[in-house]
């Protein structure tokens, strides 16, 4: 299993990792090297490769050397697949799966900048795409509009590309607590890397316009600063919110839920996501949503059901958004985060994930020791004693 951060295998697949090995598989973990992670997946019972990836970087000599790690460790491993996300270990790890023979099921669980903002990079970044997913017995899309980007730009064939519900949430750990109440009224938070593609700075805008109508709204925002990304918001710009009173910045945190739980609404007005984890998180909790019209926030929330949608790189229709959920109402509140919890349940639980990568292991023709049915069962059982709970319960998405 790779992604260009041990991060995120710890915090979004640690599930499916628990399922594999109670199922009898051995995993190994690539990724670049990060201490504290290895120790969580070596926790979790993984194995441990570290693999040198420029997530953000564009050049040739050092992607390079990510391909020539790729091979030099599958024709070592000679695994019976390789699982990927994020988009250098899905592009080199898939070509370099083929030329070694190993079944490769990347995960496309977000298209990233080269895609929003079309530049010469993005032809780059899907030729890439394309002469990767050749080979690929499976490549999984986390909602419907990007599946048909890549079907119709002829990045996958269609007979590849499979759906998937995003990463799959534990709705166990993810749960509103059993007295669960609103909390402060027009407390909007948002959970994001900051970046201008999640709409960060629209957040401000619009918190600038909502506050001439309720000046009590408070604006929460946490995530990473200093991103390696060419859209970061730098130090200083947040700096400047903060001293105007627009915002209140918090770093990121290991444990995000008693962030969401003290969170009227949660906000992302993302320009475009896979399928938004800390909305399915705000969701399995019970927290009504804020959110943009675009693939992979839209497939949550549903306008009016569990949350209001809004254009996107627009501050003033956020604006009225915002100023929808301050007029709503204790019982509309109530409402809307009793349906969040059922769509987090019935549409987007870990277990559909899990029980979705067996079956597309078998429809390949690895062996599969646990039959894919028996997974619901068996996740609750080995997640307490594969997960421990001094590990991050997730955080800010990758």
């Amino acid at each position: 299993m790779s992604a260009n951060d041990a991060w995120n295998l710890v915090n979004f697949r640690a599930g499916l990792i628990a399922a594999l090995i109670a199922a009898g598989y051995r995993v190994v973990a690539l990724a670049p090297a990060n201490p504290a992670m290895e120790q969580a997946l070596i926790a979790l019972g993984c194995s441990f490769e570290a693999i040198p990836i420029d997530s953000a970087g564009v050049s040739p000599a050092r992607d390079w050397k990510t391909l020539a790690a790729y091979r030099r460790l599958l024709r070592r491993l000679r695994p019976a697949a390789l699982l990927s996300w994020t988009i250098k270990p899905n592009v080199y790890g898939a070509l370099a799966a083929r030329t070694c023979g190993v079944a490769a099921f990347p995960n496309v669980s977000g298209l990233g900048t080269a895609f929003i903002r079309r530049s010469p990079l993005t032809y780059l970044v899907q030729a890439l795409y394309r002469a990767g997913f050749a080979g690929a017995r499976m490549v999984f899309f986390q909602n419907r509009d990007d599946r048909e980007l890549f079907t119709t730009r002829h990045l996958v064939r269609p007979g590849q590309a499979r759906l998937l519900p995003g990463s799959g949430i534990d709705t166990a750990r993810f749960a509103p607590a059993a007295d669960d109440r609103r909390p402060a009224a027009r407390r909007f938070t948002m959970i994001a890397r900051l970046l201008a593609d999640k709409g960060v700075r629209e957040f401000v805008a619009a918190a600038q316009i909502v506050r001439r109508s309720w000046p009590d709204a408070r604006f929460v925002l946490i995530g990473f600063l200093d991103v390696a990304n060419r859209t970061a918001i730098s130090k200083d710009e947040v700096a400047c919110w903060i001293a105007a009173g627009t915002i209140e910045y918090v770093a990121p945190l290991d444990d995000v839920r008693p962030a969401i739980a003290a969170a009227d609404f949660i906000v992302l007005p993302s320009y475009r996501e896979g399928l938004s984890r800390v909305l399915l998180e705000a969701a399995a909790m019970a927290r009504p949503i804020v959110t943009t019209d675009v693939p992979g926030c839209r497939d949550v929330v549903r306008d009016g059901e569990n949350g209001y949608l809004c254009a996107p790189r627009d501050a003033a229709a956020l604006a009225q958004a915002l100023l929808r959920a301050c007029a709503a109402d204790d019982a509309e509140w109530a409402r809307m985060a009793a349906a969040g919890r059922a769509r987090a349940v019935g549409e987007f639980a870990q277990e559909a994930v899990i029980s979705q990568y067996f079956a597309a292991l078998g429809e390949a023709g690895i062996v599969v020791p646990a039959r894919p049915e028996t997974l619901p069962e068996l996740v609750p059982k080995i997640l307490p004693e594969i997960l421990p709970e001094t590990l991050p319960k997730t955080s800010v998405e990758s």
